[in-house]
C-alpha cells in the first residue's frame, strides 16, 4: 500500500513513517509550507507552525526523509493557512471568543488541503500522521489513544467521517515511552530528545497578527460593573485567566469570567463564578451519533487535557445543549465540546456560551 505521511519534524510523525515502511508499505513524506513573510514575526529560533524559521525546519525534514530513505514533497499552502486558520483566529478573538487554531488546522489544512493537494501530485491510498488516536469503521469511529496521557482525539473531533476514512494513525495503539525508545534504537535519538511543545505561530505575542485598530484599550470590571483597572486589548485575555491581570490589592483571587466585546470590557469574578452547569454549542459534527439521535448521555471534554465529565445532551437543529452532572470550570466560547461514549467520539460542536 502507498501511504503519504504528514512529516512535521517531530519524533511521532517520523516514527509513524518508520513503522509503516517497516510493515512493507511504500511511504512518501509530505509537509506543508506555510510561511510567506507577510506578518512581522521576529526570527528568534522559536518553534511554531508559522514563522520565519520554516526554512530551517523544512531542511530538517528533508534530512529526516533521507534518513528514512523515503520520498519527500513540500506543498505550499500559505494562502490557505492565512485564510482558514489565521483569519479565523483573529475573527474569533475580536468577537470575544477563544479559538482553537490546532483543531481548525487539522480540520481544514492537514486533513483537507494537504491531502487534496498531495493527491494532485502523488498516488497514495492512505494518509498518516503521528497523532495519538485510533480510527476504525470506515472513519465513523474515532477513538482515544491507548496512551491516554497523550491522546489527541479531541483535536481531531472536528474531522468528518469522510476525512477519517482516508487516514491511519500508527501511534494510536502505542505508548509514547515505547516510541521514544524505538526512535533511539532506530537511530533517531535526537528526535526523541527534541522538545514537543509547538505553538501555531513562532511568537508568544499574538498581537502581531492583528491590525492596530483591532486592539483597543478598555476597562477591567467586576461582575457588578465596578472598574478595577484597565486592559490594553481583549485579545490578551481568556476565560479562567488569573495571572497577568495587573490588578493588585484584591481581597481574594479574581479570574477572567467573561469577555464583553460590545463594551470592550474584561470581566473578573471569583473562582466560584467560573463554574457553569451547562453550555450551548453550534456546528455539530456527528461521528458515531446518528442523524436522529438528538438526546442522550455522554462524557464531555471542553478542552484538551480536561477530564471527561458526565453530562446529558439535547440537540435542536444545529444547536446542542449540554447539561453537566457537576458544574464545570472555565467553559470557554470558541473552544470545542467533544462528546464521548466510552473511548470513542460521538460528536463535537463549537461552544457558544456557558450557562450558569
Amino acid at each position: 500500500m502507498r501511504i503519504a505521511v504528514g512529516l512535521s519534524g517531530g519524533v511521532d510523525s517520523t516514527m509513524a513513517a518508520y513503522l509503516l515502511k517497516k510493515q512493507g508499505h511504500t511511504v512518501i513524506g509530505v509537509t506543508m509550507s506555510l510561511w510567506d513573510g507577510s506578518i512581522p514575526i521576529p526570527d528568534r529560533g522559536q518553534s511554531g507552525c508559522f514563522g520565519p524559521g520554516e526554512a530551517r525546519e523544512l531542511s530538517e525534514m528533508e534530512s529526516i526523509a533521507k534518513r528514512l530513505d523515503i520520498e519527500h514533497v513540500i506543498i505550499p499552502l500559505a494562502d490557505q493557512y492565512k485564510k482558514n486558520v489565521l483569519d479565523y483566529f483573529k475573527s474569533e478573538y475580536k468577537a470575544g471568543r477563544t479559538p482553537n487554531p490546532c483543531v481548525k488546522c487539522n480540520q481544514l489544512m492537514k486533513f483537507g488541503f494537504l491531502i487534496d493537494s498531495a493527491h494532485k501530485l502523488l498516488d497514495f491510498d492512505l494518509f498518516a500522521t503521528g497523532h495519538y488516536a485510533r480510527v476504525s469503521e470506515n472513519g465513523r469511529r474515532l477513538q482515544r489513544a491507548v496512551d491516554i496521557s497523550k491522546d489527541q482525539s479531541y483535536f481531531l473531533s472536528r474531522l468528518s467521517p469522510a476525512q477519517l476514512a482516508r487516514v491511519t494513525f500508527p501511534m494510536g495503539d502505542k505508548l509514547k515511552s515505547d516510541i521514544k525508545k524505538l526512535a533511539t534504537e532506530a537511530g533517531f535519538g535526537d528526535l526523541a530528545k527534541k522538545p514537543e511543545s509547538q505553538d501555531f505561530i513562532e511568537c508568544d505575542d499574538y498581537s502581531v497578527l492583528f491590525n492596530k485598530e483591532d486592539i483597543r484599550e478598555g476597562d477591567i470590571v467586576d461582575t457588578n460593573g465596578n472598574i478595577l483597572g484597565h486592559h490594553s486589548g481583549i485579545i490578551y485575555y481568556t476565560i479562567g485567566q488569573r495571572k497577568g491581570l495587573g490588578i493588585g490589592g484584591l481581597k481574594e483571587p479574581l479570574f477572567v469570567v467573561k469577555l464583553d466585546v460590545h463594551k470592550n470590557q474584561v470581566v473578573l469574578g471569583t473562582k466560584e463564578e467560573l463554574y457553569s452547569r451547562a453550555l450551548k454549542a453550534h456546528s455539530i459534527n456527528r461521528l458515531l451519533l446518528g442523524e436522529n439521535e438528538n438526546e442522550g448521555e455522554a462524557l464531555v471534554k471542553i478542552r484538551h487535557g480536561k477530564n471527561l465529565a458526565k453530562a446529558k445532551f439535547q440537540i435542536e437543529g444545529d444547536i446542542m445543549t449540554v447539561n453537566f452532572e457537576e458544574p464545570q470550570m472555565s467553559i470557554t466560547p470558541g473552544q470545542v465540546a467533544a462528546l464521548y461514549k466510552d473511548d470513542a467520539v460521538l460528536a463535537s460542536a463549537i461552544i457558544d456560551e456557558a450557562i450558569k
